[in-house]
């Protein structure tokens, strides 16, 4: 089955910004678009609008006069649904509420051919229950574009549970001809992003609520050391928190209230007060004029150690070996099998973050989860009221002396990047096992669909397939709900990952 024929006309239903988007999509690609909305007078709106984008498209040298001119002589205003009877796509990007998808997708089976595919551009909605009350449900297929629509690269093609194999294919071909990047998916609540993004918002708010540190020290930390092109607070604050609060609602409400889903009471009492972000002026940041951006908490400077103890090989945080020593600082090695601290001259000890708080440990100090500790300019490091200022401040002269900036955070475990990535990479593992997608899909459309550094499976065989494992089982030992207990999957994969390396 092959994508759609350039010379096949493509409906796009919902003239918002999501559905003008999708329908520019079309229209560069090559097809007829015809535009249609409820409301009198919106599709030629929309008509114009998109007609004004192709005109920047013009200024910015990616389309030729000729190719705008011939783009906008095949989009065309609907008056009614029945000017869409010709069509081999029908896109709806209506307003997100079930009872109108259906009632809009049965009127328009009574219009267009059997051979049509219909398509939901639903987030948050099934699939397989939007074609529910279908006559052919096997022909409605989701694709999910991301917003804004011309410029992501990356499509969710969603199969219900009645979704033709024929149709979910010619979706997804019909995507790629559009030059965008599909990945397919079973319609699993919040599909593969929103379903696995979900940690990390939810981490970051946990830290918050745990007192463990402010937003804008999150934040840093999150971009500085974790790698994320944004932090979890800026990015809700950019998506809308009413918006993002809704999403993880759906998420969790669809999972039967799983606790690995539950919403945060921070974010609620946020969208309460409508704090709803930028375009209310005011989220977790202050946008409105004259306000200042607050600052992450940074410490103070402080004098390096002399001298570190590296007690074995520090695992996910090697690198920082050949960091100490080209920092002038001498490292004296000890053998030990599983040992990943370094022990300083005052005798406190720096672990890496393995989910276990720094009260556990006698006089330590945790330091978090880098995705490259040279490149990486900021390290967050956490200790308790039983840490020695001493060990706190050689702990903090260190990183400083290996020219990063450092944040101190409350006894949190698994700190704050670590216990992010530990989470996400176990929702991955999940949803493979469960059959949600593949892992190459599922790398590529966090990478694209919410820019991660990393997709969760290049997390995990860069970090060993150990790792996110151990660092969840402690985070259970510490709080027993359930939200951090390593799913199935995930321990499958590290008991392999044991047998294979012969350690157990």
């Amino acid at each position: 089955m092959t994508a759609l024929d350039l010379s096949s006309p493509v409906a796009v239903v919902g003239t918002g910004t999501m559905g003008q988007g999708i329908a520019q999509v079309a229209l560069v690609a090559g097809h007829t678009v015809r535009l249609y909305d409820t409301v009198p007078g919106r599709a030629r709106e929309a008509a114009a609008a998109i007609g004004a984008r192709l005109d920047r498209l013009v200024e910015k040298d990616r389309l030729t006069g000729a190719e705008r001119d011939a783009a906008r002589a095949r989009l065309l205003a609907a008056d009614g649904l029945t000017e869409l009877a010709d069509c081999a796509l029908v896109v709806e990007a209506v307003l997100e509420r079930l009872d109108v998808k259906q009632e809009l997708l049965k009127e328009l089976e009574g219009v267009v051919g059997d051979d049509c595919l219909l398509a939901t551009n639903t987030s948050s909605l099934s699939v397989t229950a939007v074609g529910g009350a279908l006559r052919v449900p096997g022909r409605l297929v989701g694709l999910h574009f991301f917003n804004p629509a011309p410029l992501m690269p990356l499509v969710e093609v969603v199969s219900g549970f009645a979704t033709d194999v024929t149709s979910a294919t010619r979706a997804y071909e019909t995507a790629r001809a559009w030059g965008k990047t599909p990945v397919a998916c079973a319609d699993t609540p919040g599909f593969i992003v929103n379903r696995i993004a979900r940690p990390f918002y939810a981490e970051a708010f946990a830290v918050y609520e745990a007192q463990g540190a402010d937003p804008a020290t999150i934040d840093a930390v999150l971009r500085e050391s974790g790698g994320f092109r944004m932090g979890a607070f800026e990015l809700t604050d950019l998506i809308g928190q009413d918006v993002n609060e809704s999403v993880t609602h759906s998420v969790w409400r669809s999972f039967f209230q799983d606790v690995r889903f539950t919403p945060s009471l921070a974010q609620r009492r946020l969208v309460e007060s409508g704090r709803h972000g930028r375009k209310s002026g005011r989220g977790w940041y202050d946008y409105r004029e004259g306000a200042e951006r607050p600052e992450p908490h940074t410490a103070e400077q402080e004098a390096p150690p002399a001298y570190v103890v590296a007690e074995g090989g520090l695992g996910p945080a090697s690198d920082l070996l050949a960091l100490i020593r080209e920092a002038g600082i001498q490292v004296r090695e000890e053998n030990e099998d599983h040992g990943t601290r370094l022990v300083l001259p005052g005798g406190g000890r720096l672990v890496l973050a393995d989910g276990q708080t720094s009260v556990e440990f006698r006089d330590a100090v945790c330091f978090d989860l880098a995705l490259d500790y040279r490149a990486a300019t900021r390290i967050a490091l956490s200790a308790s009221q039983d840490t020695s200022p001493r060990t706190v401040a050689e702990a903090t002269g260190l990183f400083q002396a290996l020219g990063k900036k450092v944040s101190v955070i409350g006894d949190v475990p698994g700190m704050i990047v670590a216990r992010t990535v530990a989470r996400i990479v176990d929702l991955a593992h999940d949803a493979v096992a469960k059959g949600v997608a593949t892992e190459e899909d599922i790398d590529t459309a966090m990478r694209l669909g919410v820019n991660y550094p990393l997709g969760p499976f290049e997390w995990s065989r860069r970090l060993g397939g150990t790792w996110a494992w151990s660092l969840l089982d402690n985070l259970h030992e510490c709080d027993p709900s359930g939200r951090y207990a390593p799913s199935l999957a995930l321990h499958r994969h590290a008991y392999a990952t044991d047998k294979r390396e012969g350690t157990s």
